[in-house]
């Protein structure tokens, strides 16, 4: 598996870690892009910010969104995501640890395409990895154009 960009969008450096080791474990080898906050991923995928003048005609085929974000909290990038007819189809799966009822409610409603809730084993987050990667990188048919 290797077609395109995922944007992992994660402020925990372990969680990090341990993302790009399951994807690694399960053999997706789309490159990985890390911003650490929503501000971060919004500036990517418009090309504002550090990332100006970056083709964003080449947007990820997903991202693998945090919600207990700085700056931009991942419900409002996700807002700003779904609002900009740019990233309007991106596939965006929602990689929190928060249990509340509401985030799922709102992550929904702002156009998730999916929500998964961290598991805390390593094995159990890598098969919801490669379950992930499974579905999202090489199942699922896109939008055309996107």
């Amino acid at each position: 598996m290797s077609d395109g960009i995922v944007l992992l969008v994660e402020d925990n450096p372990d969680d990090e870690e341990l993302t790009l080791l399951a994807l690694k474990e399960n053999n997706i080898g789309n490159k990985v892009v890390v911003v650490h906050d929503g501000s971060e991923a919004l500036d990517y995928l418009f090309g504002r910010g550090v990332y100006h003048g970056r083709d964003v005609s080449d947007s990820p085929v997903l991202v693998l969104l945090d919600l207990k974000l700085p700056k931009i909290d991942g419900l409002e990038c996700l807002r700003r995501l779904r609002a900009d007819p740019r990233s309007r189809l991106i596939p965006v799966i929602v990689l929190t640890s928060s249990k509340e009822e509401e985030d799922v409610v709102q992550s929904y409603a702002l156009g998730a395409n999916s929500y998964i809730r961290k598991p805390v084993d390593f094995g159990e987050f890598v098969e919801a990895v490669r379950q992930l990667g499974l579905y999202w990188l090489v199942l699922n048919e896109p939008p055309p154009g996107s």
